[in-house]
């Protein structure tokens, strides 16, 4: 009988559990079964709530600690305990599913079938027979928390939502039913301001634990793949070792030096560039993805980087990205990095629009090379990233790859295609030399806004077209 509501969980074992199943699967009584799902048992020290008065508890671990399944476990102790409206929160819809409620660690299987709440996925709620119910939310919806009240959070990897902020301030906001409101939030470290900002809260009780400490319930294949590989490396001292790191020795781009640089605005653009690094990705593959970047040259002088659209698709995909990036800022230029491809790059996009120009820039130096220059305009205060709304930052994974650039290489995994492409944009803008009668196209552009605006105004019939030599009879003089 007991063997049928064993908990998944109990096929990997210590001893100690082993002798403890073996005496309870003789007892008689029902409720000896309880046993297997009681986490004061079964859980480790750090899988405890914290004993006193605490608002917020912080669980900072590594991968594979057991955090999905200690907020699990909290939030059915929550609602043994009489709480009775409890918030879910993960990065997406599907990881709040998948992962919080039906995974293998989640709210579901650690729940003993006499006391499993009902998964009402249409209303994205758990119902419990008590009356209790707890709702699901993602952080790609934070507006969705602005209304509702909780008496309890859970909120599982925080360190990679996409509205962190947000969605985290709309949480507070309904966090205040009942008499002591508490959130659980379960993440491997990252440095962002969010997390930062939660560990210096006095209300805050932190629990660190690192991937060695689950050893004995986790497959020997992946300890011994995932520990030979990252271990002693710097994404294993964040992912194991759940350290929450600084900018990396060497970083070209320090975080301080990007937060300084952003605006949420721009001034009138003197030219404005889309810059592409190829890639070899047909689209359908897990190829490096095309790098594609938007920046202009300020009145004021400071470079302006003002988008990024970067992906993964076909040739003919990605080239219709990047001219669409340009008609959308009005660029005067599409600059391409030709190592991959040769003329195909820029056949690839004057596919798409023949009379589109295009540069195409050899990479001669190595990456770090390439960068150091303009890492440098950045340390001196000459480029802003133009971010209108904080709490959305489209310039986020350009961010990242800017971080793990250093002068020793770039320490993140794959190719910094984002980084590459934002080094071709401001060196065109700033450190190459201007093209051929450049000078000259530029007034005429300007002078040719100036009349299109005249010939707006006349608003006559059979107007010659800017730029002709009727039009510069006419207005010329």
């Amino acid at each position: 009988m007991f063997a049928n509501v064993l908990p998944p969980w109990s096929l990997k074992l210590t001893d100690f559990e082993v002798e403890l199943l073996t005496m309870i699967a003789g007892m008689k009584d029902w409720p000896a079964a309880d046993v297997g799902f009681d986490w004061n048992i079964w859980g480790r020290d750090k899988q405890q709530a914290p004993d006193g008065d605490w608002r917020f508890w912080l669980i900072l671990a590594g991968r594979g600690f057991g955090k999905t399944r200690t907020g699990a476990e909290w939030v059915k102790t929550q609602v043994a305990a009489g709480r009775r409206r409890i918030a879910l929160i993960g990065p997406t819809a599907a990881d709040v599913r998948d992962v919080m409620v039906e995974g293998d660690s989640g709210i579901l299987k650690v729940c003993p079938p006499w006391d499993r709440p009902q998964f009402q996925s249409s209303r994205r709620r758990l119902v419990w027979r008590n009356g209790a119910m707890a709702f699901l939310y993602s952080a790609e919806e934070p507006e969705r928390l602005r209304g509702p009240q909780h008496d309890a959070a859970w909120a599982d990897e925080l360190a990679a939502w996409t509205h962190g902020q947000e969605t985290w301030d709309q949480l507070q906001f309904g966090l205040r039913l009942g008499d002591d409101p508490r959130a659980l939030i379960t993440t491997t470290p990252k440095p962002i301001p969010l997390l930062r900002q939660l560990m210096a809260d006095p209300n805050c009780q932190i629990t660190r634990g690192t991937t060695y400490e689950n050893g004995p319930n986790m497959p020997r294949a992946f300890l011994e793949r995932i520990l030979g590989r990252y271990k002693n490396t710097r994404l294993g001292r964040q992912e194991i070792h759940a350290e929450m790191l600084g900018d990396a020795p060497g970083a070209l781009w320090p975080q301080e030096t990007l937060l300084l640089s952003r605006v949420d605005r721009h001034p009138d653009l003197r030219r404005v560039v889309v810059a592409v690094d190829p890639s070899g990705s047909n689209g359908n593959d897990e190829g490096d993805q095309q790098g594609i970047v938007v920046a202009g040259l300020g009145v004021d002088g400071l470079g302006y980087v003002l988008a990024d659209r970067t992906c993964r698709l076909s040739p003919e995909g990605w080239g219709r990205r990047a001219v669409e990036a340009f008609d959308e800022f009005g660029a005067d230029r599409l600059v391409a990095e030709k190592n991959y491809g040769g003329d195909m790059v820029r056949f690839t996009l004057q596919t798409v629009r023949p009379t589109v120009p295009v540069t195409l820039v050899t990479a001669s130096r190595g990456k770090v090379l390439r960068a150091e220059p303009v890492s440098a305009l950045y340390e001196q205060g000459r480029v802003r990233h133009v971010i209108p709304d904080p709490f959305d930052n489209r310039l986020a994974d350009l961010e990242a790859e800017l971080r793990q650039a250093t002068s020793n290489g770039y320490l993140g995994e794959g190719s910094p295609n984002r980084l590459d492409a934002l080094v071709w944009a401001l060196t065109d803008l700033f450190l190459a030399a201007d093209p051929p009668g450049s000078a000259f196209l530029e007034l005429a552009r300007r002078e040719t806004e100036r009349m299109s605006g005249r010939n707006e105004v006349k608003g006559g019939a059979g107007e010659p077209a800017p730029g002709s030599v009727e039009w510069l009879q006419q207005y010329g003089g």
